[in-house]
């Protein structure tokens, strides 16, 4: 089933604010953002929830660790390249994005960590052990980072999700960032 894809033009007006901040933003469109347009409350508590998400103490490294892990475990086709593309913007290392891309071991025990808790968040629905929240916190994390996760979480879901059923379309700018998940998941 084909999803509604707007623009300025065809956008409910509640979108059309969203849509004109995305364009100055981004200097187009994002395909995400043209699906999200159909529901301006799902446009802006997206918007909402990124926001919030960059605001949290982690740095670039981990809020892409925590963004990649969730869009890897997700398999989102859309959201994968799309991260790539701006954790190059956001000056994270290469070597961090292709683990994350491969689900091969990450440069750091700290950011493998981050990995892994976010990983177990999203296969155990929440429903992480004591000692999975242990070896979070021996890593160096502490409870607000634990928020913070499902806050990524909650951000991420959306726009996975969304790119599943609407099937969005890879930006033609991150064409060359294209990924598929490879046939063996990362064990955590």
């Amino acid at each position: 089933m084909t999803f509604p894809s707007h623009d300025l033009e065809t956008a409910p007006e509640a979108s059309k604010p969203l849509l004109e901040n995305s364009q100055k933003a981004f200097g187009r469109l994002p395909g995400l953002h043209k699906v999200l347009a159909e529901s301006p409350q799902a446009f802006e508590g997206y918007q909402l929830l990124h926001k919030l998400f960059t605001e949290t103490d982690f740095d670039a490294d981990e809020l892409t660790v925590v963004w990649q892990s969730i869009n890897v475990e997700h398999a989102c086709h859309y959201c994968v390249p799309a991260h790539t593309g701006i954790a190059k913007m956001m000056k994270v290392s290469d070597e961090i994005t292709e683990a994350l891309r491969n689900e091969t071991p990450l440069p750091s025990p700290k950011l493998e960590a981050l990995r892994t808790f976010t990983v177990q968040m999203v296969r155990e629905r929440g429903y992480v052990s004591e000692a999975q929240m242990q070896a979070f916190f021996d890593a160096g994390y502490g409870h607000r980072a634990v928020l913070d996760v499902i806050l990524g979480l909650a951000q991420k879901t959306m726009s996975n999700y969304i790119n599943h059923v609407a099937e969005t379309p890879v930006d033609e700018v991150f064409h060359p960032l294209k990924w598929t998940r490879s046939d063996t998941p990362l064990e955590v």
